[in-house]
């Protein structure tokens, strides 16, 4: 490639990037328009606990080898790019966020990887964006890992995890808060964090 944050065109077309028409709450694409203000029917049958969530990718074997490698394998320079991306694909959301806050993780996971990769998104989308971010907005009680499980087992890990510290609690009165992610695969992390700091 000719630029940081950027990638090759083998990869540019093996990537599926979601648009409209989407869930006017989770953002899950539809293969038809089903007009302004349709909901999933995940979203219909259990609301979730937010507003609205939207994603860049549809997470597959396209865009797989890029977030896992912004996730696991230092590959941090990805950072600014997806979170050009990210802030295209939330306009909407940007458009009325007071704070920009990362989803935490456990100081644990943290020592081990060294960074958050959901941190760097969320500074890289303030740098672009100029709402102020709070890395530390949340706390994460609990470690824990999502992978390979189920929609249960995944709000069953993230259950209590996160907590709103007492330093937090004059910065959200009355703000609206984009909450940001690597990955977004059922919400249970977007909904239980997102309740912390309710």
């Amino acid at each position: 490639v000719d630029a940081v944050g950027t990638v090759c065109p083998a990869c540019w077309s093996r990537m599926r990037f979601i648009a409209a028409p989407v869930c006017a709450c989770c953002g899950l694409p539809f293969e038809v328009d089903p007009g302004p203000g349709a909901l999933c029917g995940a979203c219909i049958a259990d609301p979730p606990r937010f507003d609205r969530c939207r994603s860049v990718l549809v997470y597959d074997d396209g865009s797989r080898g890029l977030v896992l490698g912004l996730k696991h394998a230092d590959r941090t320079d990805a950072a600014p790019g997806l979170a050009a991306w990210m802030v295209r694909a939330g306009a909407e959301l940007l458009a009325g966020a007071d704070l920009v806050c990362p989803v935490p993780l456990h100081r644990w996971r943290l020592f081990h990887r060294r960074y958050n990769q959901a941190a760097l998104l969320a500074l890289a989308i303030g740098r672009k964006t100029g709402i102020p971010v709070v890395p530390d907005l949340l706390d994460r009680r609990r470690a824990g890992t999502q992978g390979g499980q189920s929609a249960t087992g995944r709000r069953r890990i993230v259950a209590g995890a996160f907590t709103l510290p007492p330093r937090s609690l004059a910065r959200v009165a009355g703000r609206r808060i984009l909450l940001v992610d690597d990955v977004y695969t059922t919400g249970a992390t977007v909904g239980v964090a997102l309740a912390s700091a309710a």
